[in-house]
């Protein structure tokens, strides 16, 4: 797995398509957050905007690599261990972007009131808990789930929507965690949303894994 996990980030790299979320992320970051602004409400802004940047990143991943190269390397390695693979890389880029914007809220926001130690441990776990629920979006709105790219684009857009919406998703029991308890008092690691996170990704995953071997 790890040679996998080699050969698809340098696919990724090389494709220079992970530019533009994270531009996109760059950017939200650099005009939501302003200096002074409560550590807690930063860090929320942080972790929610790393719901579409993830779910746009999966949709890369998995699409990079050319179907004639895909079919090689899935006779080669399984298609599976290639999915997942691909679907790994990107949640390791998603969770690198949003632990680098965590530490720009962590330096720049106003952490009077609150431990530190115990706000970046919230962070952490929110920006974890989003970056999965992203991944899950992602996983189930591309290929081989779904072939279209225009409505897999779609698909992804709303998805990326609803899981910052409803109260059922563990990114926005994350991002609330954060905002409410940032204003009223101490800053609860979010455990539970963690783990409906954990639960939803490894979800997504296995069913875009089993697809993709149907389809092989």
């Amino acid at each position: 797995m790890t040679a996998l996990l080699r050969y698809q980030g340098a696919l990724l790299l090389r494709s220079q398509r992970w530019l533009a979320p994270l531009i996109a992320y760059a950017a939200l970051v650099a005009v939501g957050i302003r200096p002074g602004d409560p550590v807690a409400d930063s860090l929320g802004l942080v972790a929610a905007g790393l719901v579409p940047a993830a779910a746009w990143l999966v949709r890369i991943c998995v699409s990079v690599e050319p179907d004639a190269a895909r079919a090689c390397t899935a006779a080669a390695a399984g298609p599976v261990r290639v999915h997942a693979a691909a679907l790994l890389t990107a949640s390791t880029g998603a969770l690198l972007a949003g632990a680098a914007a965590a530490a720009v809220a962590l330096l720049t926001g106003d952490r009077s009131g609150t431990d530190p130690g115990r706000a970046a441990l919230a962070g952490a776990l929110a920006v974890a808990a989003c970056a999965l629920t992203g991944a899950a979006v992602g996983a189930l709105c591309s290929r081989p789930l779904v072939r279209r790219r225009g409505h897999g684009i779609l698909a992804a857009t709303l998805g990326s929507l609803l899981a910052l919406i409803l109260a059922v998703s563990p990114a926005r029991g994350a991002v609330s965690a954060l905002v409410t308890a940032g204003r009223s008092g101490p800053v609860p690691p979010p455990l539970t949303a963690l783990a409906g996170a954990l639960l939803l990704a490894a979800a997504a995953g296995a069913a875009a894994c089993l697809a993709a071997a149907r389809r092989t």
